[in-house]
């Protein structure tokens, strides 16, 4: 038997799926929440604790080693969070900062427009780096640690994404960074695929000495540490290199041909697909990376995802149950009406502060915030991914309201394509355990992903092709209000 393990950080849990290669076929899988990051009263800076991270990790591989014969387990991957940064003395046991900025902080606006001017305007540094300066992105925090704390950042020796920092406590020594989780820091060169020395002096200053290596994502960086070794019962287990939660979650749905797209509808949004070429979003919302596959990868984040739609329902008191029967009792379009659901400051399009818009609904029935808060979040998935020049043939959804049929209805009537219900909530972990695999096999992505990664016919959802032609429209009028209200 051929055993796999992948894990998977999230900004709300830790999880985990172990696969059978010979069987093709899951044999465990578990999950421990996370406790909620730390938000400050201006709401643009959001910390979590590494230590809890790594805590996480401890426990869940104590429960692989009690379920699983680790006698059969070849090897381990993972996947995090992007963005995120943990700052280590000179072993990745010590932190020289307590907690992480993780992909919600916004609060680094003014060093990307420092970055960006250095560099030559924002599309210089999409060129460079696959994505203009966002205030998530490690290398703008990298800056804001070293002119706030010159101290901290002095005594730094590796600053890790999350994805390393976890691998690093596995090994038992610092890890390095995979190509496709160091496209999120705005400091990798996307084509050559090496730290861009401009980049980095665009940044801080002896930046370069703190940074991993960069390294494929199909590199085995190591052997489980002798601690666990002992602790757990395990053997001299395969470290693959991690990487970050959307190369991963592409993976796991099983998206390996350009022209093939996924939507992940999580604690924020995302759309993204492989690409042969490295195309550069021209409105400089869109990312590109490069892809676990070894080529590249386009994706569009939008932080308002299941935390706006929990807004929108709770006031109510409803289940998703109640959510889905007010969907099917609104009429597609809504009757014109409009929402623009920045409950929190938006990566895409980028807004810094909170500011919801609403039009047509100040004597809105809750059915009816429903139905816009949906609509909305689907046009602007759609409106916003057109920059990948990829007209899908069908799109996989995945993520926790992936689990909501009548969600899934307004996307495909937006999208005008099929929308195939991927029934795991674990994407990300399935995605770095098929990880491991392919880099201990050697084997081609279609055939580890097949059976893996292949949704049933039974969760399609066709276009109607009435809501079609309404959303057309609909779309178009979204679009203008949104300019205005940017404007």
């Amino acid at each position: 038997m051929s055993l796999y393990a992948g894990f998977d950080c999230s900004t709300q849990s830790l999880s985990v799926v172990v696969i059978d290669a010979g069987r093709r076929t899951v044999v465990y899988r578990d999950s421990l929440p996370l406790a909620e990051p730390f938000v400050a009263n201006d709401q643009v800076v959001v910390h979590a604790s590494p230590e809890m991270w790594a805590a996480a990790l401890e426990t869940m591989l104590g429960r692989v080693a009690a379920n699983v014969d680790g006698r059969d387990i070849r090897a381990i991957s993972g996947s995090a969070q992007q963005h995120g940064s943990v700052y280590c003395g000179p072993h990745p046991d010590t932190l020289t900062r307590e907690t992480s900025p993780i992909w919600m902080d916004s609060s680094t606006a003014r060093e990307c427009a420092e970055i960006e001017t250095a560099l030559g305007g924002a599309s210089a540094v999409a060129l460079l780096t696959g994505s203009r300066a966002f205030p998530r992105f490690t290398g703008p925090q990298i800056r804001k640690f070293w002119r706030d704390e010159p101290e901290m950042y002095a005594r730094t020796a590796r600053i890790h994404l999350v994805s390393s920092f976890l691998a690093s406590r596995l090994t038992g020594a610092h890890a390095p960074v995979d190509h496709a989780d160091a496209s999120g820091m705005n400091l990798m060169d996307i084509r050559t695929r090496e730290w861009s020395a401009a980049a980095m002096a665009a940044t801080a200053p002896g930046l370069r000495e703190k940074l991993p290596p960069l390294v494929p994502s199909s590199t085995v960086i190591g052997t489980l540490g002798a601690r666990w070794q002992e602790r757990f019962e395990l053997p001299p287990l395969r470290i693959v290199a991690w990487s970050g939660d959307n190369p991963c979650s592409m993976i796991g749905t099983g998206l390996v041909h350009e022209g093939q797209l996924a939507v992940s509808l999580g604690t924020s949004d995302t759309i993204f697909g492989p690409m042969r070429e490295p195309r550069v979003s021209s409105d400089g919302t869109g990312h590109v990376f490069a892809s676990a596959l070894g080529e590249y990868m386009g994706i569009t984040v939008f932080r308002n995802g299941s935390l706006a739609r929990e807004r929108v329902r709770d006031p109510f008191g409803w289940t998703w149950d109640d959510f889905s029967k007010a969907l099917r009792q609104t009429p597609a379009g809504n009757g014109g009406a409009l929402m623009l659901p920045w409950f929190e400051p938006e990566i895409t399009p980028p807004v810094r502060q909170p500011s919801v818009v609403r039009v047509g609904l100040d004597r809105a029935t809750p059915a009816q915030e429903a139905r816009a808060i949906i609509e909305a979040q689907m046009m602007t998935l759609s409106a916003h991914s057109a920059w990948m020049g990829v007209t899908p043939r069908a799109i996989l959804a995945t993520g926790g309201a992936a689990a909501n049929r009548d969600i899934l209805q307004v996307m495909a009537d937006v999208f005008a394509v099929d929308v195939h219900q991927f029934h795991t909530r674990e994407s990300a972990a399935l995605g770095a355990a098929l990880r491991a695999w392919q880099a201990d096999s050697g084997l081609d992505w279609p055939t580890v992903v097949r059976g893996f990664a292949t949704p049933p016919a039974s969760g399609r959802l066709r276009p109607i092709p009435e809501h079609v032609r309404t959303y057309q429209d609909l779309q178009r009028r979204y679009m203008a209000l949104e300019a205005s209200a940017l404007a």
